[in-house]
């Protein structure tokens, strides 16, 4: 969504606003505060009602792995896929288990998750999954991977496997580039054990002093800022960092002997709480919090390869104050995030075909310069589906667009996640400040990872003009909302976007999301409201059309839900990331049970347990992983008889999106747009190349392929007939 709020004083000179933690608590709704791990249990309902959202997660992240292991899928593709895995489970790790462990760590034995599983439970249960996952994952790079990269003259090189002539290249190259930025650190009375900083690859050495005799614990870090593999001249082959480092440590600790060294690396806990009550200041309670992450959060992993001694081994254990359950070994390469660095390779035959998004002939440029987005919107709405649709022809120039109207008056937009600085959109709502217009960006500091870099473009839009407001204190604000007022006529005109993805120019090209542009009048005053209650003062809970979380996304949903639960011919299809919330498994039981026909897309976690008689005959589950992301949440309700609803928006169905966060979900009510939704709702369901679906047990099976309908290929045809105006 992951997946990963901002306040400020009354008074404060830097733009930002902050409230009382009544007044800002209460805006919108009160959140409920319930978390995915302590969601209230019903007791009529036990736990075999639901799956663990822990082992769900894992159970996705195993659907990834899958795309590495499968041999159809293009060797670098199948590359990246295995970074990916890599990546996902250190945030797993440093989100997810740090939370466990910190509950078990303070004594908590009680079941606090639907499922009822204890914290010391999950953590036993994810230990077995992730180590029989590390099995395929070695299995994959060392014995499938690293063979079948090598036939394509593409070789990761030991050391050991060198010549003496390249040993002599890379030992110039590290005398150049490698041994100025490197700080071995000792051990000893003088020297306490070093602070390892999380997710870094370090070298573990024993050295001897041959005068006493004495021996002394060493670390290197490797740097993170030099490339994980070390191109050979001939740009076939790729040497380890680590092992180029480990073959020089005599240079880093001369006059001593090198008895012996080892990789290892450390997971820290990446989820530190900010409490915002005690916060003066949001931005600087943010900044304090980034640097605790980076200095005082806890171990919670140590990887380590198999041929580590049991002396190092215990030493990290002990100075690491870390148990044996929290050890994990490879045996392949530390870090395998960084085998990103071979998928970037100059190697198009090795990857999937290149995809360029397509414009709709309504939105494509007329003969006499570019189309007049304002008046395409005056008379259609417009939905638009990335990466299929191109987010640069449609969102950007939306926005470029307006930056650059002398009608338009001002620009509201929420921004959870961007790319840099660099976007055209940060670029857009610079000059429309510095034209005059009113243009307030509200902007997500606690966006899990993207802290840092947010807090940076945000003060670059500040010092533009541009009116930069850190969100809510007690909620996130992960609404994807977008707002132009325009001067038309004796009067004004709204247009807006609402979306289910980040205003980000590179996700926009590698997840999957729709987005509803429109000049509806009551859709535009409700984000006019909205946008109102979170920059200043206001207790809005009642929208026009606008569904918005906390307040009315859960009653909104489950109210749906239950109307189909009573109709005859009650049919749901919902497309999202993840299904956690326990009140929504329950009502969806519930609708099952009625005999109405439930259709689950979910991409990533679900903890409802379908096909059970009973209780969930009718629920089918699904998900699609493929080389796009699938990001989209859409919901509909009701047969094609009756008629049905279908909403668009930002929220999941997890406590979370339910109750902490400010969520914006738009209907979707022109006929040919919910053809649209229809079509990729169906394409989906019919998918029998990268779908998989779940069993009663919990345990996914991959569809078997029949047909051949691959739902991304698919769309990507039905984009360029759109294009060609044959749609």
């Amino acid at each position: 969504m992951a997946t990963s709020s901002p306040g400020v004083t009354p008074g404060s000179t830097s733009g930002r606003t902050a409230e009382p933690e009544d007044e800002l608590a209460h805006r919108l709704a009160p959140p409920r505060g319930a978390d995915e791990l302590d969601t209230p249990q019903d007791e009529a309902h036990p736990g075999p009602r639901f799956i663990n959202r822990e082992l769900s997660w894992l159970e996705f992240n195993a659907r990834v792995l899958a795309l590495a292991e499968d041999a159809t899928v293009p060797l670098l593709e199948r590359v990246k896929f295995l970074a990916i895995y890599s990546t996902n489970l250190d945030e797993f790790f440093q989100v997810r288990v740090s939370g466990l462990q910190e509950q078990r760590g303070a004594g908590v034995t009680g079941t606090a998750a639907p499922d009822g599983m204890t914290p010391a439970e999950q953590l036993e249960a994810i230990r077995e999954r992730v180590l029989q996952l590390q099995g395929r994952v070695d299995r994959t790079l060392v014995q499938e991977l690293l063979p079948a990269l090598e036939s394509e003259r593409i070789r990761v090189e030991p050391w050991s496997a060198l010549s003496t002539e390249d040993r002599m290249f890379l030992s110039d190259q590290f005398r150049e580039s490698m041994f100025p930025v490197l700080t071995p650190l000792s051990v000893d009375p003088a020297h306490p054990f070093p602070y390892i900083s999380s997710l870094s690859l370090n070298l573990a050495a024993i050295v001897r002093d041959p005068m006493t005799g004495d021996r002394r614990f060493a670390r290197v870090k490797v740097p993170p800022l030099l490339p994980r593999f070390f191109a050979m001249p001939d740009g076939e082959r790729f040497v380890p960092l680590e092992q180029v480092i480990a073959a020089h440590l005599d240079s880093l600790f001369p006059g001593m002997e090198i008895h012996e060294h080892h990789v290892f690396r450390v997971t820290r806990d990446a989820d530190i709480e900010l409490e915002e009550e005690e916060a003066d200041d949001l931005l600087d309670a943010i900044e304090s919090v980034l640097r605790r992450r980076r200095r005082g959060a806890l171990p919670v992993r140590l990887e380590i390869a198999p041929d580590m001694s049991p002396e190092v081994r215990e030493l990290l254990i002990r100075e690491l104050d870390l148990e044996d359950s929290q050890v994990f070994v490879s045996q392949g390469l530390l870090d395998l995030g960084g085998l990103s660095a071979l998928h970037a390779l100059d190697r198009p035959d090795l990857r999937f075909e290149p995809w360029a998004p397509v414009t709709q002939a309504r939105l494509a440029r007329e003969e006499a310069g570019r189309v007049d987005l304002f008046k395409v919107l005056r008379d259609t709405d417009v939905l638009v589906h990335h990466p299929y649709d191109s987010f640069g022809t449609s969102v950007e120039a939306f926005v470029e667009q307006a930056a650059a109207d002398p009608n338009v008056l001002a620009i509201k937009q929420s921004l959870y996640r961007t790319s840099g600085r660099e976007s055209a959109i940060i670029r857009s709502l610079s000059r429309a400040a510095e034209a005059g217009k009113q243009v307030v960006a509200l902007v997500e500091l606690k966006a899990r990872f993207d802290e840092e870099a947010n807090i940076t473009w945000a003060r670059a839009l500040e010092q533009s003009g541009v009116h930069v407001v850190y969100g809510m204190v007690g909620l996130k604000t992960h609404a994807k909302a977008l707002l132009v007022v325009r001067r038309e006529g004796a009067g004004i005109r709204r247009y807006a976007h609402v979306g289910t993805g980040n205003y980000n120019a590179v996700t926009a090209r590698l997840y999957e999301d729709v987005g509803l542009l429109s000049a509806d009048p009551e859709l535009g005053q409700d984000l006019s409201e909205l946008f109102n209650g979170l920059t200043g003062y206001s207790r809005q809970r009642d929208f026009r059309k606008l569904v918005v979380a906390p307040a009315g996304v859960r009653p909104t949903i489950l109210e749906l839900i239950k109307r189909e639960a009573k109709a005859p011919d009650g049919e749901i299809v919902l497309k999202m990331n993840s299904l956690v919330d326990a009140d929504m498994i329950e009502a969806l039981y519930e609708a099952s049970i009625a005999g109405a026909s439930v259709s689950l897309i979910v991409r990533g976690i679900c903890c409802l347990r379908p096909g059970v008689p009973g209780m969930s005959e009718t629920i089918r589950v699904r998900s699609i992983v493929g080389r796009y992301l699938e990001h989209s949440r859409i919901f509909r309700f009701g047969s094609r008889e009756r008629g049905r609803d279908h909403y668009i928006g930002s929220a999941d169905l997890m406590p979370r999106n339910l109750d902490r966060r400010v969520e914006a979900v738009a209907p979707v009510t022109d006929p040919h747009l919910q053809v649209r939704l229809d079509e990729i709702l169906e394409v989906c369901r019919e998918d029998d190349t990268l779908a998989w679906e779940l069993d009663p047990d919990a345990g996914w099976t991959k569809v078997p392929t029949t047909r051949g309908v691959d739902a991304q290929m698919r769309l990507q045809e039905l984009a360029m007939e759109r294009a060609r105006g044959e749609r």
